[in-house]
């Protein structure tokens, strides 16, 4: 009897236990597990289902790093660099360490350049990311569990040698479906997992005038995303006549016509982290968004952000510039094989950027993006995509 009672209460205990939850790799809780071993200030936004979720690291200057439409068995969204993570190195030109969205200052090149020194010759063997935007930790101000602030004071020199004294504020927020359908200008059907965040990021001189002359910076918003052997960047633009003569394919050499389309008013480009290709389009014809679809896992990727059709833009383009304030807006790059066969990824970016900031002393100038995922039945992504994009993913699939 004794034995009897035994089985039952064992038999009781395997029923009512709870299994562990194993992290799968491509998992957010896989992702959110490593960075909390790894790192050392994480900060986890999520809605009241626990499907929303976004990742932020403190560590990486307020980095997004990654985010979940599915909760924490959802696919996770942001590229991560798990050996250099691991290690803890710090590199000396720059520390890859991935997430989707990071937050940059520009230019990159030219004589105002920020990564680049007095004199040097705009070889990637001279290229230098500041401190400041990739290995300094940033303050945490506040943070709740649909909200965080991270803030930074430095300083930074340029090319021409003039000296930024700067405050940095970065503000990121989980939107509810009522924020994400009024900042979108778009319906969601509410069987369709999402999640969208915003950042508010803000800069402020706290030192003498910035001008033209001597130099200006520009907030840069770069996303490294997950490729797929089928994930193509959508980026719709103005139609104009000479619109394709004004987009910029060429930093890294010509992309090949098989991996890139552009139409009268958008343009698909292949990002399946195998050929190393960059593009760009200036504010005169860029409109407020861009995106991606990844064909094999089918999630739709957004980002929409302020534009100034009218601004400066910092150009970042390695070479001494005969037009240094005529640069772009939005652009997208390909990851792929160096020329010694070696690669950091594979990932894709989606990346935007401020108008130049002019300030004063004193001065403060913000700039908004909005970063949204949207994963599920196809036929309803493409109705979304029409909405946003103006595209028939149906038509791009063929």
């Amino acid at each position: 009897m004794r034995l009897f009672f035994l089985c039952i209460l064992l038999t009781s205990f395997s029923c009512t236990k709870k299994e562990p939850s194993v992290s799968i790799p491509g998992s957010y809780s896989y992702d959110a597990n490593f960075l909390r071993q790894h790192t050392q200030h994480v900060i986890e936004l999520q809605d009241e289902q626990g499907k929303a979720k976004v990742l932020l690291s403190a560590d990486y200057q307020g980095r997004v790093m990654t985010s979940s439409s599915g909760g924490d068995n959802g696919t996770s969204y942001g590229w991560l660099n798990y050996d250099l993570i691991k290690s803890s190195e710090k590199k000396k030109q720059f520390n890859p360490v991935g997430g989707e969205e990071r937050f940059w200052l520009g230019p990159e090149g030219g004589q105002y350049s920020l990564y680049f020194h007095a004199g040097d010759s705009f070889k990637i063997a001279n290229w230098q990311v500041p401190a400041l935007i990739d290995t300094v930790t940033y303050e945490v101000t506040q943070s709740n569990t649909t909200q965080a602030t991270f803030s930074k004071k430095a300083s930074i020199i340029n090319y021409s040698g003039a000296r930024f004294d700067l405050q940095i504020e970065r503000k990121i927020s989980l939107l509810t479906k009522q924020e994400t359908e009024a900042a979108l200008h778009a319906s969601l059907n509410d069987s369709t997992n999402f999640v969208a965040y915003q950042t508010e990021n803000q800069i402020q001189n706290a030192g003498e005038d910035w001008t033209k002359e001597n130099g200006l910076l520009s907030i840069w918003l770069l996303g490294m995303f997950t490729p797929s052997e089928n994930t193509v960047v959508i980026i719709p633009f103005h139609p104009a006549p000479n619109a394709k003569e004004l987009i910029s394919t060429n930093y890294f050499g010509e992309i090949p016509e098989d991996r890139l389309t552009i139409k009268d008013s958008v343009l698909f480009f292949t990002c399946d982290g195998k050929y190393r290709s960059k593009l760009g389009l200036p504010p005169t014809i860029a409109k407020s968004i861009a995106a991606s679809f990844d064909f094999q896992k089918n999630i739709l990727t957004v980002i929409s952000f302020e534009l100034n059709p009218n601004g400066d833009y910092v150009n970042s383009k390695w070479e001494i510039q005969k037009e240094p304030y005529r640069g772009d807006a939005v652009n997208s790059y390909n990851d792929g094989p160096l020329a010694d066969g070696s690669q950091l990824g594979p990932f894709y970016e989606l990346e935007s950027s401020s108008s130049a900031l002019a300030l004063k002393t004193g001065e403060t100038k913000s700039y908004k993006q909005i970063t949204f995922h949207a994963e599920g039945d196809f036929d309803k992504l493409n109705s979304l995509a029409k909405q946003l994009l103006g595209v028939d993913l149906n038509d791009l699939r063929k």
